[in-house]
Order: structure tokens, then C-alpha cells, then sequence
């Protein structure tokens, strides 16, 4: 079907549940076709395609709130289908704040274009070929070290995507999205010791995405470079989040911009808005529009038209992110950040310095540059942070020598606050992006 199409299915449910007693009600009508491989050594260990259709179902009854999803798009199975999801709601407590946004605000329908988030090369790339790139990413890791003797795979993904979303307010609307990924994990003997290394590459398109040689180099250059780790002993150091780890540290402090977290008392940064939290070099946007952006869409889960959120500016804490439900609420507008029933990351970034990643290692007289963290311990209430890591050692401003089992450890309030240096190294390559950056100083727990 074409999104014409897919939009008539999703208002053909909304209307049967409109008929069927409910208040109000939202249909998402989504099609994904997906491919996925994965090659070990010179074997091909995973391969799947498939296409799946399903239609979720929001509705409510007087203000009591129920979701369901089928893939039964049958006259007969769609119309006991929406029977059930109206029934079901009326055995949940109603909430007064529960229901559809307040505005229908109709799509613009060519700003999935300006968007940038389909393209044709996805469809046009035949099976072979991305098998044929799983396969030279894995010789490729091989070829780069006689360490690397194995691997967790190598592995190329993509989708395409078309959601159409209508609901009783009057909201229609449709757009298609397209996304690829490459990645390898090579496997190296240290002796009696393994090391791993991942890396990937994710985008829009394979036009955009980095090439399978280049994913796989750098995958094996992390493997090796863990090759005779030591524990480091404990310090008072500025440590350097490389990119992939900085991104992972922004996803807390997202978790603590939630708005539902800050509604059931989850968060550090309750009452803050207006508060001077980070540093100058602390601005975090969330942006539904960037172009080609893998969060990027022309609107929410919920139908609010996407838009550009500055979080943080200069370090000051200027909104949480919301979604209808919450921002009623808490007395604020929705951010359009509805996503799969809760709140999400569109683009979710920190701003790049200029500064290179090495540029910013040799600004580092003696620290640690964290390359991986371990295991998860972060209490957003107090914003306690403490991780697992393996990395670098930093001396007279160069990579000195490998180092594993030690642990960091600090607060999100206090890191944002000391954030003296950020990289340019920024990649969106996932809805959460940062550059690299360094913490003036924080506490690394080894010998």
C-alpha cells in the first residue's frame, strides 16, 4: 500500500473505535521491510529479511487509557480487535490528565522531504552486496593484527520504514523512514587474555554511512589497543569521555530531563530550571528536524509536529522534555517527545567544541582517556554516577598505556559543572550523540 493507503487503514480504526464507545482515539499503522546479516570468520552466521505490518490502537474512555497492537488487518479481526481495546478500557481507573494533545495540527506534507530521513539507496542495495560487506569487515579485522584471531561478527542491518499516525481529532498524517548500520566486533588474544573492540556506523543512508573497511579498521584498532592492560592506580585525574562513552552519559542525564521522571521525584534536576547546572561549554539540544538525524521525523508518536529544544545553554537548565500527558501534568507544553507510549530522544546532543580528539589529549598534561564502561550504577534522585571502564592512561599530554578494572566515579551536577574541554568529534549516529569531552577531574578507583 502507499501512505494514502496506510493513513485510510489508521483512520478506519480510529472511527470503528469512535463507534465503539470510545472518547477519543489515535492509530499508528506501521510497515517495516528489514534485512540483517552477520558473518563470522568467512561464514555467514545470521541472515533475515522480513516485512512486518502492525496497527497499535490508543484509546479512551473517559479518560481511562488502553493500547493494544495487531497485525490482523482483516474487516472480521480488525473489528474484534478494536472491540477488545475500548473493552479493555473500561476496567482502568481514569485519569483526568489522559488523553489525545489538545491541538490536531495538520502535517506539513513536504517536510518528510526536507527531512532527509528516506533514501532510495536502501531499496537499490541487492542482498549480496551487504553480504559481501559483513565478509570484508571480517578479513579485514584479521588482516589488520595476527592478535585478532576471532570475533563476536560482523554485521550489516538496514529498514525501511513508512508510520502512518491518524486520530479523532482530525490528525492525518504519514512519512517514510529509512535507516542502515554497519559494525564489527573483533576478538584479540593478549595472552591469556581476550580483548574486544566494537565500532559501527549508523545513518540514513548507505551513501552516508562509513565504508566497511573503514568500520572495521577501527573496530580492530580498539581491540589492539586494550592489548596489555593494566589496573591503574586510584587518582584524582581529568578523565576524557571518548565519543561512544560520552553519548552514554548524556542518556543519563536524559533519563533525569524526563519529564516523568521529574513527575514522580526520579531526577537531580528537579526545581532547577533557570539554575546554572554545567559549564559554559554545556549546551544540550534535543532536535526532531535535523536533517537525516536517526531520531529525525516530522512529528511525535502522538502527532505533535517535531521541533528544536535547547535543554541546556551555556550550562543553564532551560526545560525538561515532555509529552502531552506529562506536560499537562507539570503545568508545561509538550516538547514532542512522545515515543512507544513514553518519552524519548529525538536528536539528543551535546554541542561540539573545536577542538580535535587528540588535539584535546595533548591539553591533558596526565588523565585518563575512558574508551568503555562496565555494568550500570547511576542514581538519577541524587545523581550519584559511578562506572566500570577500561581506557588509556594519559602522560605529558600522550597516549601512555592501556588500562582496565578500575572504576570512575562522581556526580552528573558536579561532571556537567567541571566540563573544561569539548571535542568536535560529534557523529549522529544514533538518537543519542555526543563529541568527546573532559571532566576537569573525578576520582578513577584502582590499586
Amino acid at each position: 500500500m502507499g501512505e494514502a493507503e496506510d493513513i485510510a487503514l489508521a483512520a478506519s480504526a480510529v472511527q470503528l473505535a469512535v463507534e465503539a464507545g470510545a472518547h477519543e482515539a489515535e492509530a499508528t499503522y506501521v510497515v517495516a521491510e528489514r534485512f540483517a546479516t552477520e558473518a563470522r570468520d568467512r561464514e555467514i552466521a545470521k541472515l533475515e529479511q522480513s516485512t512486518a505490518r502492525t496497527l497499535t490502537l490508543r484509546v479512551f474512555v473517559d479518560h481511562a487509557k488502553s493500547t493494544l497492537t495487531t497485525s490482523d488487518f482483516s474487516p472480521e479481526g480488525l473489528r474484534a480487535f478494536v472491540g477488545e481495546v475500548v473493552d479493555a478500557a473500561r476496567y482502568v481507573t481514569p485519569d483526568p490528565l489522559a488523553g489525545l494533545p489538545d491541538e490536531a495540527a495538520p502535517p506539513d506534507a513536504a517536510r518528510a522531504d526536507r527531512l532527509e530521513i528516506y533514501f532510495g539507496d536502501v531499496r537499490e542495495r541487492d542482498a549480496q552486496a551487504k553480504i559481501d560487506d559483513a565478509r570484508l569487515m571480517e578479513a579485514d579485522i584479521r588482516a589488520y593484527d595476527a592478535r585478532i584471531t576471532n570475533s563476536s561478527g560482523s554485521r550489516v542491518s538496514d529498514t525501511l520504514a513508512t508510520l502512518a499516525l491518524a486520530n479523532s481529532r482530525g490528525f492525518r498524517g504519514a512519512f517514510r523512514s529509512s535507516t542502515v548500520a554497519r559494525s564489527s566486533s573483533p576478538v584479540a588474544q593478549d595472552g591469556v587474555s581476550k580483548r574486544v573492540g566494537s565500532y559501527g556506523s549508523a545513518s540514513r543512508s548507505y551513501a552516508a554511512l562509513e565504508p566497511a573497511a573503514q568500520v572495521a579498521r577501527a573496530a580492530a584498532r580498539r581491540a589492539i589497543e586494550m592489548c596489555g592492560a593494566r589496573k591503574p592506580a586510584t587518582m584524582r585525574v581529568p578523565v576524557i569521555f571518548e565519543r561512544d562513552v560520552a553519548a552514554m552519559v548524556l542518556s543519563d542525564i536524559f533519563a533525569s530531563l524526563n519529564a516523568g521522571n521529574v513527575a514522580v521525584g526520579n531526577s537531580f534536576l528537579i526545581d532547577k530550571i533557570g539554575a546554572k547546572i554545567g559549564s559554559d561549554l554545556v549546551t544540550i539540544v534535543d532536535d526532531g528536524r535535523l536533517p537525516q538525524g536517526l531520531g529525525t521525523s516530522p512529528f511525535d508518536a502522538e502527532g505533535t509536529p517535531t521541533r528544536r529544544t535547547v535543554v541546556f545553554e551555556e550550562g543553564v537548565l532551560k526545560t525538561y522534555l515532555y509529552d502531552t500527558y506529562y506536560a499537562r501534568k507539570l503545568g508545561a507544553r509538550t516538547t514532542a517527545n512522545a515515543a512507544g507510549g513514553g518519552i524519548g530522544p529525538n536528536n539528543f546532543f551535546l554541542a561540539p567544541g573545536d577542538l580535535t580528539l587528540e588535539e584535546l589529549i595533548a591539553a591533558t598534561p596526565r588523565g585518563v582517556l575512558v574508551l568503555d564502561t562496565i555494568g550500570f550504577s547511576t542514581e538519577s534522585v541524587t545523581g550519584t554516577y559511578s562506572r566500570g571502564a577500561r581506557g588509556i592512561m594519559i602522560e605529558n599530554g600522550e597516549r601512555a598505556y592501556p588500562i582496565e578494572e578500575f572504576t570512575i566515579a562522581g556526580n552528573l551536577a558536579t561532571m556537567l559543572a567541571a566540563v573544561d574541554a569539548v571535542a568536535d568529534d560529534l557523529h549522529f549516529d544514533s538518537t543519542v550523540a555526543s563529541p568527546s569531552f573532559r571532566v576537569a577531574e573525578m576520582t578513577v578507583s584502582g590499586n
